[in-house]
């Protein structure tokens, strides 16, 4: 049998993936707790098709399946990187969705035992604020994220980088928050390719300008550091950042281009991971870093390697619309009934590149019944005139 895509024919695989995630639950998780490296998948979530919306309205979830989402990638050993980018923050899902979304999932952290972070930023501003505006913002945030139980991850906020005027605003305005906050953070800091609005963040569009200022704030409160969270998509630049952090505070890389070297590390130390790919590949990594957790570095990276065409591919410029791709897979794979997305996003990709990310996505064999994914991806072909 073979599929008739819009750049030719494909042959699907038959068989099931390897590692498990099937649809309605977990789908044969298991294997040790991960153990060498810290792993958040950052967790998309699954809009209601039902719900009478337009673009510009709240955000309407289907919470029974973006909670078993979640349920798949704890019982795989990974942890939730919640409301963060890959959630649509920013991109559809506003504050208030994103407090009870955090409420929720952190919720079921605790339920499944599972580790959970999420995101603290500053989009309950819906117009310019000054610094003072933003702070607020900001504390209003990490009491909520605080509350619920789960680690903070300080994002990069639009709202301030439109109200700074020099590095000293940012060195300022995070340092109070290091202060106030209970436990150890994690920093994000989130390149423009992301989000555009966040060009020049951290004070100069200077990257090493706003590195220095970025290593300041870090400095000055180490043990408010859990890690830092880069998301610059240049591997050189996070492996020299990395060799320069206090001791005891980590690397969570964000580089969805380079993942597996830095990952894998060198003779001066690794990164761990917080990544949207990870969504997509969540057993597999799991199943990856496990196997870096014996020491067989060559076959973590024969497992993970493969992975970073279908991630290159997902994450192409504009980086930002990369969770269509993810929902995509999500829905081939059986996580999800539909390919409906928070603010009508789903058509925020052409069908040659779904169609590309389908044959990549099989071809690593990640889909744990390849017919159902086959079949949905048929039916997406039929609507827009593709026939078989």
């Amino acid at each position: 049998m073979t599929i008739r895509l819009p750049h030719g024919t494909y042959e699907p695989r038959t068989e099931p993936a390897a590692f498990g995630g099937g649809a309605g639950g977990p789908g044969g998780p298991g294997g040790a707790p991960l153990a060498s490296r810290t792993v958040f998948s950052a967790a998309h979530v699954v809009a209601d098709p039902y719900a009478d919306v337009t673009p510009d309205s709240p955000a309407a979830l289907d919470w029974d399946a973006t909670l078993a989402f979640r349920r798949h990638l704890w019982a795989h050993g990974l942890g939730v990187a919640e409301a963060m980018d890959t959630a649509q923050r920013g991109m559809g899902l506003d504050w208030a969705g994103a407090a009870e979304l955090i409420r929720r999932s952190a919720a079921e952290a605790k339920a499944a035992g599972g580790r959970i972070a999420a995101g603290v930023g500053t989009d309950q501003l819906t117009a310019p604020a000054d610094l003072a505006a933003v702070r607020a913002a900001y504390e209003e945030q990490l009491a909520l994220v605080e509350d619920c139980g789960a680690q903070p991850v300080l994002m990069a906020s639009r709202a301030l980088a439109a109200a700074a005027r020099s590095p000293d605003d940012y060195v300022t305005l995070y340092s109070h928050l290091l202060r106030q906050a209970g436990e150890p953070v994690v920093l994000h800091w989130l390149g423009p390719m992301f989000d555009p609005a966040l060009e020049g963040y951290w004070g100069s569009a200077d990257l090493d300008t706003a590195t220095d200022t970025f290593l300041k704030v870090i400095a000055e409160h180490p043990d408010k550091v859990d890690g830092i969270k880069v998301s610059l998509l240049d591997a050189r630049r996070e492996v020299e950042l990395r060799r320069r952090l206090p001791e005891g505070v980590r690397c969570y890389t964000g580089d969805d281009f380079h993942y597996p070297e830095l990952i894998e590390g060198d003779d001066h130390g690794f990164s761990h991971a917080l990544l949207g790919i990870f969504d997509p590949l969540g057993p597999l990594a799991a199943e990856a870093v496990r196997v870096l957790d014996t020491g067989d570095k060559e076959g973590f990276r024969a497992l993970l390697d493969p992975t970073v065409a279908l991630s290159r591919h997902l994450f192409q410029a504009p980086t930002r619309f990369y969770k269509t791709g993810v929902v995509l897979l999500a829905w081939l794979a059986g996580h999800q009934d539909h390919f409906t997305m928070v603010g009508g996003l789903q058509s925020a990709r052409s069908l040659p590149h779904l169609a590309r990310a389908y044959e990549l996505a099989d071809g690593l064999g990640l889909f744990p019944d390849p017919g159902l994914a086959e079949s949905r991806m048929k039916s997406l072909l039929s609507v827009y005139g593709v026939e078989q």
